[in-house]
Parts: structure tokens; sequence; C-alpha cells
């Protein structure tokens, strides 16, 4: 879920570097979140309102395990999948569109976060290029996040780009936040943030693409800082989807 903070320091923090126990329960909620991916894909039909998608979500999150939602879902749609705190309405879910879907279960009191961009029916040109950059955005921040990197160093793999690729402008919000017992919490990967990404710290990484009047893209997993690398706790697919 994006935080459009510019605060480094997030108030609303846990512990930032999380113990065995948090990691597990995170994990958890974060495997609840691709198994509901995985459902909603056979569920969704072009016809249907972005309402009705975001309860199937939230029906199958709270049967399947969920104590809370991490937040409010985001399922939007067409031009309306240019907000990237969209809340979802009657809208039909067309063919040609592009749909967004940011959800999150609690388990154990700690927060999933993922988000996945799809096609519905068939993809423009244009559709699929926005798409591709904003993966390959992604993928380069994947890539060099690991303890000892700064926040700032991080979203700059991946706003650089975007930035390179014309689209600057349409990045509106940093690459990621800390996620805990809160579904914001520090650190923020932002080009203002100081913080540096220490080991087991949890963050989302997820970069976005929102032309106005036309689509948004935004890709989301949730990782687990590590020495080497980072550890993905989405493993819900990323090429493009189109149903």
């Amino acid at each position: 879920m994006v935080n459009n903070s510019n605060n480094s320091n997030n108030s609303n923090s846990s512990n930032v570097i999380k113990n065995d126990s948090e990691i597990q329960s995170i994990s958890k909620a974060a495997a609840l979140g691709d198994k509901c991916f995985s459902y909603i894909l056979g569920f969704i039909k072009p016809g249907m309102s972005e309402k009705q998608i975001a309860a199937e979500i939230e029906r199958y999150l709270f049967e399947n395990g969920a104590e809370r939602l991490a937040f409010d879902t985001i399922c939007v749609s067409g031009v309306r999948s240019c907000l990237p705190h969209g809340e979802p309405t009657e809208k039909s879910v067309e063919c040609g569109e592009f749909l967004t879907l940011d959800f999150g279960a609690v388990i154990d009191g700690y927060c999933g976060d993922m988000t996945r961009t799809i096609a519905i029916g068939s993809a423009t040109s244009l559709m699929r290029r926005i798409y591709d950059i904003v993966l390959e955005a992604q993928l380069a921040a994947i890539d060099m996040i690991k303890a000892g990197v700064r926040c700032y160093d991080a979203d700059k793999a991946a706003r650089d780009i975007i930035v390179n690729a014309g689209y600057g402008d349409q990045f509106p919000h940093g690459l990621g936040h800390g996620v805990g017992t809160q579904v914001h919490e520090a650190p923020t990967l932002n080009a203002k943030s100081e913080e540096v990404l220490g080991k087991n710290m949890v963050i989302t990484i997820e970069p976005g693409i929102y032309i106005p009047d036309c689509f948004g893209v935004r890709i989301e997993d949730l990782a687990i800082v590590t020495d080497f690398g980072i550890i993905n706790k989405v493993n819900s697919r990323k090429d493009l989807i189109i149903l």
C-alpha cells in the first residue's frame, strides 16, 4: 500500500528490526495474500464492479484466517487505476482496462501487503510498455536492496528507470515503507529518506506510474531485508496477466 508521507521517521512504528516470530507472522500474512490473489484471478469477470471484486477479496481473506484487514482494500480499474489510494466503486471492470488490486490481511497481529496490476481481456502497446517499465524499476530496486543500503538509494534505483523512460512526474510516491503491526512503519523508502536499511527490516517495494486520464500501474512485494539481499515473501507472478 502506497505511503505518501515524506517523513522518514514514521511515528506509527513498532520495532523496526523484526525478530523471528514477527517475521513468521508477516510471512503467514503474505502467504494468505498470495493465495487470495490466485483465487481472485479465477473470480474476476468483465462487467463485475470494483466493489464486488473487493468484497470477494475481503471475504476470502476472512474465511482463510485473517483477523482483520491491514487496510481498506484498493480495487481500481480503467482510468481510476490512476488513483494510488482509490476506493472501489460501482464502476464495472471492462475489457481493455487495467485493474489494480492492493490488499493485505492481518495474522497474529502483523500485516501483509501486496499489489498486482492485471489487464482485462487485452492490453494496448502503451499498457504493455508502462507495465514493463514499472516491473523493470521494481526488479532494479530488488536487485540492490540489502542491509546497509540507504533508503534514498533504493528509491533512486527504481526512480531512475522511470525517469529515464520519460515518466518521472507520473511516479508521485516513494518506493516503499516498513510493515509490521501497522501497515505503514519505518523505514520510509523515498527520495528524501536518509534512513539505512538493516537486517530483518520488513519493507514494501512498490514503484508505480500513473498517467492522468488514462491508467496506472503498480507492482508491490513485501520483503525481508538481509545481509545478502532480500527474501521476497510475495510469490505471485509478476509478468503481465491478461484475463
